[in-house]
């Protein structure tokens, strides 16, 4: 590797989780390397504001006395020349390979090494047992897994603390360590859609709950008050703790997302010590069974799991026989390319005459959300990271000309959007089908470390 300095300088390329965690874990205090720039690599989703600040000196150490420029994607191949860049980490995830390559292209053709750091070196070990659970593709069921974990070990008496992979969207420094132990705390932390979508199903549990920026400091945190950590995934990112036990959920209903077409989603699968099938109930028996041989071919020793998310409806009443538009839990049909999810499931489960295209009603950032991933048609996605976004939301879904609105988000957007439809919220949980199951496998696991 050539130098321009004694240091290596580095850029870091990602969405404000992985980039933030390789950067606290490996470069804060590593006197051989200079990371120059945090460079975003989603705009079209995130926005402004991911790439309109700074990584705070807070969180970026002595080396780094006034913290580190934050600059947007579009702006790679220059920042590389201009700052004289080393070398490129990338740090995304549900990434295509074409996207994978196009990044790697971008970073080559302007003369800086193109780099993946593999998630082994920045994983922390806990004192406490750590269960993770992490996917193969953003959607495949992570939550519902995740719940599932926790209902079993409460069962058995243990205390449990979830820590949730990073969404960092706000105020850095202001985010370096968050707990969560009551749905008020959502509100008190300004959460996104994004954010409330994986926190309020598990504080409505009475699950505590930690996020944050900092996830060394989140970690010592955690392990004051629980028995169990589980490592809630982000995305298909691997986990940034050292599991005991690895579960990897895979979806039944994208055959392929393994890994030849989406980054890292094969990392994890490999890693996986057990892989749940979601959605199993709604796929063709041939697809699970060629799914479960794609599995076996790169990690022979997992335990494979087939699993349904049970879908339920508060009011059906407002879906039977009615007209209804579908909101959906925003990254799952966006970045996470499924062309539908829990709500159009219930939609349809319970017998609704029609689900309305909404792609003519859109406006704003919803309508350019149709733009940007055009495999979504007959739903909405619950986008709504900052106010405007909101907004977009608000007024697309109004637009719709039907009789009611089913939300399929976790997320009570009722809280803060004014719908002038009556709403059906949907919720759902894991029920694993068949043998082995979960408890089986996490009693036998902790059993053998004598933590259960």
């Amino acid at each position: 590797m050539t130098k321009t300095k004694d240091r290596t300088r580095v850029a870091i390329l990602g969405t404000g989780g992985r980039d933030y965690h390789n950067f606290n874990e490996f470069y804060r205090g590593n006197q051989d390397f200079e990371v120059v720039a945090f460079v975003a690599g989603a705009e079209e989703v995130y926005g402004k504001s991911l790439y309109e600040k700074v990584y705070p000196p807070e969180l970026s150490g002595p080396l780094y006395p006034k913290g580190i420029p934050m600059y947007p994607g579009n702006k790679l191949s220059n920042l590389i020349k201009e700052l004289k860049v080393d070398q490129v980490d990338l740090c995304l995830s549900d990434l295509a390979s074409d996207q994978l390559m196009r990044w790697a292209s971008i970073i080559l053709s302007s003369g800086a090494d193109f780099n993946l750091m593999s998630s082994l070196r920045t994983m922390i070990k806990s004192r406490k047992p750590v269960v993770s659970v992490c996917a193969v593709r953003t959607g495949a069921g992570k939550s519902t897994t995740t719940r599932r974990v926790a209902s079993i070990l409460m069962k058995h008496k243990k205390k449990v603390v979830a820590v949730r992979h990073p969404m960092a969207y706000g105020e850095l420094g202001e985010q370096i360590c968050q707990r969560y132990g009551k749905l008020e705390d959502v509100d008190k932390y300004n959460c996104t859609i994004e954010e409330r979508e994986e926190y309020e199903p598990l504080l409505r549990k009475g699950i505590l709950l930690y996020a944050g920026v900092d996830y060394r400091v989140i970690l010592k945190e955690a392990e004051k008050e629980a028995d169990v950590i589980i490592w809630d995934g982000g995305n298909n990112d691997p986990p940034f703790f050292k599991p005991d036990i690895n579960i990897v959920v895979a979806d039944a209903l994208r055959i392929g997302h393994l890994g030849v077409f989406t980054y890292p989603g094969e990392v994890n699968a490999r890693m996986a010590d057990v892989i749940v099938i979601n959605k199993a109930d709604l796929a063709k028996r041939e697809d699970i069974e060629k799914e479960k041989g794609n599995l076996r071919l790169v990690n022979p020793d997992a335990i494979i799991i087939e699993a349904k998310s049970e879908v339920t409806v508060d009011k059906p009443e407002l879906i039977r026989g009615k007209n209804v538009v579908v909101v959906e839990d925003g990254p799952t049909v966006t970045h996470g390319g499924a062309p539908f999810a829990a709500g159009f499931v219930a939609a349809q489960k319970y017998g609704a005459a029609k689900i309305m295209d909404p792609r003519k009603n859109a406006v704003g950032s919803i309508k350019k959300a149709f733009e940007d991933f055009g495999h979504m048609k007959a739903l909405i996605p619950a986008m709504g990271y900052w106010k405007e976004q909101l907004k977009d939301l608000e007024e697309t879904i109004n637009a719709v000309d039907c009789d009611s609105v089913v939300f399929g988000t976790p997320c009570d957007l009722s809280r803060f959007l004014s719908i002038n439809k009556p709403i059906a919220k949907v919720s759902y949980e894991l029920v694993e089908m068949g043998s082995p199951n979960l408890e089986d496998v996490i009693v036998s696991h902790l059993s053998k470390i004598h933590a259960i």
